[in-house]
């Protein structure tokens, strides 16, 4: 999941910007029917909810899944020269959209056209849109390690490399080679992963450009142990983890020595609601989807759990998952 602004527009006042963006989104749309080939994905008033991990936000504006590099540069180029705001949407994990939906286009690069992944040797070359399972199931069948804590990563490879995405001690851009994305100008580059300068949970180089694809390596490895490893992480991440629908993890750590599960629990907050969204009891840095839950019932869940660590612990929690979107009027 990523997502940034191209050309933003700077309006009088909020309901003139309303205004304003809703006639750009029309243009565009009617653009992207002429200039969009037939096998790209392109719709109005997309519902978002069934789109995330969390089961929970509005509709996008405009949803469109191209189906090559040459259609996303095509949409990208369209939307700058409109003003429209777009935002990336991967798998929808370690995300929470607002009620009131996404103005703008929401892209996402679910299309098999990114989602291949071929082998040269230790090598895995892979699409943006590639499930990190599938990554890691993969590797495993060619008999490579180095790869199996992508196996309890919810999400696609894109929102992976945006966040730096980690598990079981290992980090995305341990084992990514080099980095294939599109700049806002619509260039796209190939770059060593060594010099996009990936840190904790961000990578510089995609807050404002799109992840396309990455060459991953592994290492040649005995395919039991690889399976044995796999279904290790597997059985930790469930015993750990609620299967309820959630975001992940909803802060960062607020120190290294200081989980935020931990101290969500010191504080006694498991199982506290608002609305259907809970508090997990089973790991409190979840805040899970009882069944009816609403983004508004999750950010009122949020603030109570700041406002919590702050005012008995002195801690400001920042969340680790991305909100984004638009209130209900």
């Amino acid at each position: 999941m990523s997502s940034f602004t191209l050309s933003p527009f700077q309006p009088a006042t909020p309901s003139e910007a309303s205004a304003e963006l809703a006639i750009r989104v029309t243009d565009l749309f009617h653009k992207l029917q002429g200039a969009l080939p037939l096998e790209a994905v392109l719709r109005r008033d997309e519902p978002l909810a069934r789109r995330t991990t969390l089961r929970v936000g509005g509709p996008a504006d405009i949803f469109s899944e191209p189906d090559s590099e040459h259609a996303l540069i095509t949409l990208l180029e369209l939307a700058s020269q409109l003003s429209v705001p777009v935002f990336v949407l991967g798998r929808g994990s370690n995300l929470l959209i607002r009620d009131g939906g996404i103005r703008g286009v929401v892209l996402s690069l679910a299309h098999t056209a990114f989602s291949a992944i071929e082998f040269n040797g230790a090598l895995m070359q892979c699409g943006a849109g590639v499930r990190l399972k599938a990554i890691a199931t993969e590797a495993r069948r060619a008999g490579l390690t180095g790869l199996e804590f992508l196996e309890g990563i919810p999400g696609s490879l894109g929102g992976a490399l945006r966040m730096n995405a980690g598990a079981m001690n290992a980090w995305t851009f341990d084992v990514v080679e080099r980095l294939r994305y599109v700049t806002r100008a619509g260039e796209v580059q190939d770059v060593p992963a060594a010099e996009v300068g990936a840190v904790y949970r961000s990578c510089p180089v995609l807050r404002d450009s799109i992840a396309v694809g990455a060459l991953l390596r592994g290492t040649p490895a005995d395919a039991d142990g690889i399976r044995e490893r796999m279904e290790t992480y597997s059985r930790k991440r469930w015993d750990s983890q609620p299967n309820q629908p959630s975001a992940g993890c909803t802060f960062k750590n607020p120190t290294p020595t200081l989980p935020a599960g931990r101290l969500i629990d010191e504080l006694g907050l498991k199982g506290t609601r608002v609305g259907d969204a809970m508090v997990s009891d089973v790991h409190a840095n979840f805040f899970v989807n009882l069944g009816h839950a609403t983004a508004r019932d999750v950010l009122g869940l949020i603030e109570q759990v700041r406002s919590r660590a702050r005012e008995e612990r002195g801690i400001e929690l920042e969340t680790e998952v991305e909100i984004v979107g638009e209130d209900l009027p």
